[in-house]
């Protein structure tokens, strides 16, 4: 079985930003989507926020960055990943369909889905009447009474768009009247579109209909009160869940399953990284996802020349190594280091001596443990065999 050098998890934005990096670094790339390349990105009917295109349209953006990344030779292969086993120095992805593949290094850049009402009848007719992607199916309902739940955003803006076709849009809001989370412009060009209502104070409480959508019931918060309205399309939006579920003990997880992460993108497990909308962050966008690709594969190669560098200079060697650990901004730690380089070379290089800056590369220190700035280990064939602790220049010279 061939082993790639990355392997990404997703082909969003963040998965597709990450192998055009990972492919153009000369890693060996391998992006598993399970769906359509782009991501939640692809359904969108304009982007006008990503530097360089005043106005482009989802598939059109999420298309130039996969041909982007196949043309520095990332591969790109549609597949359900079922099991991840992260930890080690190969992980290993299986597929539904059986298929296993292997890399020194993963980013997971698994985005998110539509979260559901889990209301009756929502489940039963998807894609029967029941959307998530006003780009998708706003089409379909030429002529027709259309409910949007939700009023974000997305939500406003898609409704927005829907009105294009269908004859009525009818927005259900859990706020007061004229209380709406979208941003203000979205809001006052709703509120002055004539195919566009509100219902207020209330909840969409069931989706009805034989085989496709026929009516909902909408409840209003404050009376109780459910009432029945005739419709035939139902769009939601009520946020997002990151597809992170099967990642549950394999990496750390916030209390809403967002994969946690450090500026670097490095999550809990040496050699996985996470990029976009599901990682904990701020802003989900597709420029800050395709940001946190970038990170991820530049953390990446770093990571997969650190450890090559430490199997052949340290786990490799040919002579004993003494691990010396220092930091610049630790005055004492440069000039023991200093003084130690000096030792070595004049005992005839009877051992090699490895610098580590514990600024730059902690994972090594973290290895051993090691948290002093002044600590020293001497290894043979690999393995410990004397911890110095404190002021390295206590180690005794003889064995140097």
């Amino acid at each position: 079985m061939s082993i790639y050098d990355l392997l990404i998890l997703g082909g969003g934005p963040a998965g597709l930003t990450a192998g055009i990096y990972g492919a153009r670094a000369k890693l060996k790339t391998v992006i598993l989507e399970k769906g359509a390349v782009g991501g939640m990105a692809f359904t969108t009917r304009e982007i006008v926020n990503y530097p360089s295109y005043k106005s482009i349209t989802g598939p059109n953006l999420t298309k130039t960055m996969a041909n982007h990344a196949q043309e520095f030779g990332a591969e790109i292969i549609k597949c359900l990943v079922t099991e991840v086993e992260l930890d080690g120095e190969i992980k290993t992805i299986k597929t539904k369909k059986g298929n296993q593949y292997q890399a020194r290094a993963v980013i997971l850049a698994l985005g998110s889905q539509p979260r559901l009402l889990n209301i009756p009848g929502e489940r039963r007719l998807r894609g029967n009447g029941v959307s998530y992607c006003a780009t998708c199916d706003a089409e379909f309902y030429e002529g027709l009474t259309v409910i949007v739940v939700g009023n974000g955003d997305a939500a406003i803006e898609e409704a927005i768009y829907i009105t294009k076709y269908a004859s009525k849009v009818i927005v259900i809001v859990i706020h007061d009247e004229g209380i709406v989370d979208c941003n203000k412009a979205s809001a006052e060009k709703a509120f002055k579109n004539e195919k566009m209502d509100f219902i207020w104070n209330s909840v969409l409480a069931e989706i009805k209909g034989s085989e496709d959508v026929e009516a909902v019931v909408i409840q209003n918060l404050k009376t109780g009160e459910h009432t029945e309205v005739k419709a035939e399309g139902v769009f939601i939006y009520v946020g997002m869940v990151p597809e992170t579920e099967f990642l549950q003990s394999k990496v750390d997880l916030d209390d809403r399953g967002y994969i946690v992460t450090n500026e670097m993108m490095e999550t809990s497990v040496d050699g996985v990284c996470a990029a976009g909308d599901a990682r904990v962050k701020y802003l989900r966008q597709v420029v800050t996802a395709a940001n946190d690709g970038a990170v991820a594969a530049v953390t990446v190669e770093r990571y997969l020349a650190e450890e090559d560098d430490f199997k052949e200079n340290v786990l490799n060697a040919n002579k004993p190594v003494l691990l010396a650990f220092w930091s610049p901004v630790d005055e004492e730690s440069i000039h023991a280091v200093t003084r130690l380089e000096k030792t070595v070379a004049e005992s005839g290089h009877k051992v090699r001596l490895v610098k580590v800056d514990m600024s730059r590369k902690k994972r090594i220190a973290q290895r051993y443990n090691v948290t002093s700035t002044r600590a020293a280990l001497l290894l043979k064939e690999g393995k410990v065999i004397r911890d110095i602790s404190g002021d390295i220049l206590t180690f005794w010279d003889g064995e140097v």
